[in-house]
């Protein structure tokens, strides 16, 4: 079937993305297909006014390539949109006109405010802004869209010409790049930012950007901090990474940037702008902290449009990471009274030791969702299935978590049963020794509470837990029997013990009366 299939064409300055999707049978929507080229429309034309010959050439060939991609999908909706450099350009007309008479595709050419919606659109698909201040950016090769918001309230939208592109054919004219120079770019865009934003900003709890140089940043400080999760996609960058690695794009020429891992050597001559705007909008903004929607304007063209055609009546862009946590347990056929039971006594562990061991809030939402999806694994074989919920939790598209935190549940979750933390373990050798200790001890905890479920029927009610004499006494409640619950927990016990370095005493509430 392919009348529930639908994809989108995003042209920008830079480069042209083309993403197909299918809708499922649970109203989500999965993508089939995610096709990019870089064809620098806007090359040029900060000095001609127009898209060039050579330019021009190179979209419509990628927009024919792209055009049969979609049509082997058997897609019949196809939603394209252009953006700065057609808005811009003099011949922009006629360009979209010519790609309706040669490729077969209809075009819109939509505002700089429009960008910023679809942007807004796709981060709150993915992110949990409820009650939290921040900016969503979205950087081009043409402009630079922000939209400031509070929840899912907008609360300001704004265009500016200040993409990767544009600032580069500008401001970019020595290799490496002279100080006085960059000293010109920052000057111009701070002066932009505080002519359009104004000067009361207010307080912003984190910035939330889209775009190739966005994604860029993210690939590049994730290859200095020797982590490989696979996906930008909600990872998180820190003001002081930012300003290292400008420091560190400015002094290198373009060979040498070209070799700089994580970055895309397509992007080498235009990534210093690009990494300017960045760290000049957290400046702004005074935020610490860059979060990473992957997706961006072309997703947000896809929500929009599945609405638009009715493909997803009613569909729903925002989620709590508890139930899209939930959700994927569910699509994995998870045995749920059993995880949730494990997870109510995971949180009851975990808040016994946290006055002690500091662990944090985010170490108590990492350790529930892990509870809740330890046994995702069964989904594929019941034989590792600890070594299967790994993996799919790895790769499992969770609302509202970060890549990090995404590899910790997993991590957390493998660790259930069977062999403890090795150091011939590749997947727990990969993460920072700080995240290693966590591991060890958010999945002692999570091992320790699926012992006390040996029986799969939610008898202990509750516990109780107190340090003595170098020793954690867990007392158990309940109205029933539960010596299999005891040597259960007793048997998973080990790692518990090992993380925290501490005996483990189980024993039942009626053996102390």
């Amino acid at each position: 079937m392919t009348h529930n299939r639908l994809a989108a064409i995003d042209i920008g300055t830079n480069s042209i993305r083309c993403i197909v999707v299918e809708v499922t049978r649970n109203g989500k929507f999965r993508v089939l297909d995610d096709e990019k080229a870089t064809v620098r429309l806007g090359e040029g034309m900060a000095a001609s006014g127009t898209i060039s010959p050579a330019a021009w050439e190179r979209a419509v060939t990628a927009l024919g390539r792209m055009k049969k991609i979609v049509d082997g999908y058997g897609v019949k909706v196809v939603e394209a949109v252009a953006t700065s450099a057609v808005r811009r350009a003099a011949n922009g007309e006629e360009f979209i006109r010519t790609v309706g008479e040669a490729v077969g595709v209809r075009v819109a050419v939509i505002s700089g405010e429009e960008e910023a919606e679809l942007a807004a659109l796709s981060v709150r698909n993915h992110f949990d802004m409820e009650g939290v201040r921040y900016a969503m950016v979205d950087i081009g090769g043409g402009s630079l869209e922000i939209v400031t918001a509070l929840g899912t309230h907008i609360e300001d939208i704004h265009s500016l010409e200040l993409g990767a592109v544009v600032l580069t054919e500008r401001f970019v004219r020595s290799d490496p790049l002279r100080q006085a120079d960059l000293d010109r770019l920052r000057k111009h865009v701070r002066a932009a930012l505080k002519e359009s934003l104004g000067a009361e900003r207010g307080h912003l709890q984190s910035l939330v950007g889209s775009g190739g140089t966005i994604t860029s940043i993210a690939a590049m400080v994730m290859a200095m901090r020797g982590e490989g999760y696979g996906s930008v996609h909600r990872y998180e960058v820190l003001r002081s990474e930012v300003v290292h690695l400008l420091a560190m794009l400015s002094r290198k020429d373009l060979k040498a940037r070209r070799e700089v891992p994580g970055l895309n050597p397509d992007r080498a001559d235009i990534i210093t702008a690009g990494v300017t705007v960045v760290d000049e909008l957290m400046r702004f903004f005074d935020v610490n902290l860059l979060r990473v929607n992957e997706r961006g304007i072309r997703e947000g063209l896809i929500i929009r449009a599945l609405r638009t055609h009715g493909l997803i009546p009613g569909m729903e862009t925002t989620l709590t990471w508890r139930e899209s946590v939930l959700e994927f347990a569910r699509s994995c056929h998870t045995d749920e009274e059993h995880a949730l039971q494990v997870a109510r006594l995971s949180l009851e562990i975990f808040d016994s030791l946290e006055p002690v061991y500091g662990m944090g809030e985010g170490a108590r939402r990492i350790l529930e969702a892990a509870a809740i999806l330890h046994d995702v694994g069964y989904f594929i074989n019941y034989s590792s299935h600890h070594k299967h919920s790994y993996h799919l939790i790895r790769h499992a598209d969770l609302f509202g978590f970060t890549p990090r935190e995404r590899e910790l549940i997993a991590s957390a979750a493998r660790y259930h049963r069977k062999a403890l933390p090795k150091k011939k373990h590749e997947s727990y050798m990969r993460l920072a020794e700080p995240d290693r200790l966590l591991v060890a001890r958010l999945g002692g905890i999570l091992r320790l509470a699926d012992g006390l479920d040996r029986r799969r029927n939610s008898l202990v009610s509750g516990l109780t837990c107190s340090l003595s004499d170098g020793t954690f006494i867990l007392t158990l409640a309940s109205r029933e029997e539960i010596s299999v619950e005891l040597f259960g927990g007793k048997i998973k016990g080990d790692l518990f013990e090992e993380a925290f370095r501490k005996r483990l005493l189980l024993v039942a509430e009626s053996a102390l009366a």
